[in-house]
């Protein structure tokens, strides 16, 4: 029988052990680390005795007895087996996002059993020293108290929700101080607070998780009417800004943003930063990552159509470069680390980067049906 290594495989240390982790349906291992050198000897199939003799500065017993510790966590494959058949296949599917894409994605699946519902779960003790504080604040900074009147948010539904555009093209209109306050405590802001059985937790207007909220939202202001640019922490329990450091460019926010000039002419930025422990203290088991990034797309269509409500283009995205971005935010990019970027300006009523509606020549072009 031909072995060969998985080609959905990670190694690690872990604990002070070497881990060998094949997936989806292996099973994590740990191990001498010599099994890398006996791994790498099965980069093609290739026989265990065959392997033996590659690796005679190891003894037969041993090779031996790691290949069959390989193979039962699926680290080796047998050739001609469906289990080789379905890596080949997902090595395939995922071969642009290898190995961090892949792994991340299959060592999370089918990982819910230690999710802390449901099951007289005590991991968050009723002791409220040991629990990570509901709202994120610093004390310390300078801070704009935001207006409490609301600007109109009374458009139907049906509209904002097909107008709703990404947009790239900005006025240099400032955006009101009102129209700002009104979308951030729509989005941020709590709606009501609940007994989570261990304190108080609070609602949004988007979805969250356990209603842990551990995204908090960091503003970039640009051209904001009444405030100067820089860097500010939301406290929504406050509806205030924090001052976080003073100063922002277009120059700088294309630098964050990974090259892209289009955030310069927003009129603001906010970044939605995940802090880790308020998940991670309830929920155990590491799909929960899974979940922050499902919370910060929530937050982020709900910002996207509540901007569209108040008469601005929203817009977002993914690409930025975090450590630079999370030392701007004041974040330690360990616990406290950034995730998505929204962005919102006045739209221009001549888009140069809009894209163009699809003639039928563009439809003649695209393949609709296998």
């Amino acid at each position: 029988m031909r072995l060969r290594r998985s080609r959905c495989l990670t190694c690690y240390w872990h604990q002070g052990t070497f881990v060998v982790h094949p997936y989806p349906h292996g099973t994590p291992t740990a191990l001498h680390p010599a099994a890398a050198e006996i791994l790498s000897v099965f980069e093609d199939w290739v026989t265990p005795d065959e392997a033996a003799k590659s690796l005679d500065h190891l003894a037969p017993e041993t090779v031996e007895e790691a290949v069959a510790a390989l193979a039962g966590a699926g680290a080796l494959l047998a050739e001609d087996s469906p289990a080789a058949a379905q890596d080949e296949d997902i090595a395939r599917q995922w071969a642009a996002w290898s190995p961090e894409a892949s792994f991340f994605h299959y060592a999370t699946q089918n990982d819910c059993a230690d999710n802390g519902t449901d099951t007289g779960d005590t991991r968050i003790t009723p002791d409220t020293a040991g629990m990570p504080v509901l709202f994120t604040g610093y004390p310390d900074a300078e801070r704009l108290l935001l207006p409490r009147r609301r600007a109109g948010l009374g458009a139907p539904y049906e509209t904002v929700l097909h107008d709703r555009r990404t947009h790239r093209d900005f006025t240099t209109a400032p955006v009101p101080l009102e129209t700002l306050a009104t979308l951030l405590s729509t989005v941020f802001g709590p709606v009501d607070f609940i007994d989570s059985g261990h304190g108080a937790v609070f609602r949004r207007t988007s979805p969250s998780g356990g209603s842990r909220q551990e995204l908090d939202a960091y503003l970039g202001a640009l051209n904001v009417a009444g405030v100067a640019p820089g860097w500010y922490h939301y406290n929504s329990l406050q509806h205030s800004l924090e001052l976080l450091s003073e100063g922002l460019t277009a120059e700088e926010t294309t630098r964050l943003c990974a090259g892209q000039e289009w955030t310069g002419n927003a009129a603001f930025l906010v970044v939605l930063a995940a802090r880790l422990e308020r998940m991670s203290v309830k929920y155990h088991t590491p799909r929960c990552y899974r979940v922050c990034l499902l919370n910060a797309g929530h937050l982020g269509q709900t910002f996207a159509l509540t901007a569209t409500a108040l008469g601005l283009g929203p817009a977002q995205t993914g690409a930025f470069a975090d450590a630079l971005l999370a030392e701007r935010c004041t974040l330690d990019n360990t616990g406290h680390t950034p995730l998505y970027v929204l962005a919102a300006g006045h739209p221009h009523p001549e888009p140069r980067e809009a894209p163009q509606p699809a003639t039928l020549d563009t439809f003649r072009e695209t393949p609709l049906h296998a």
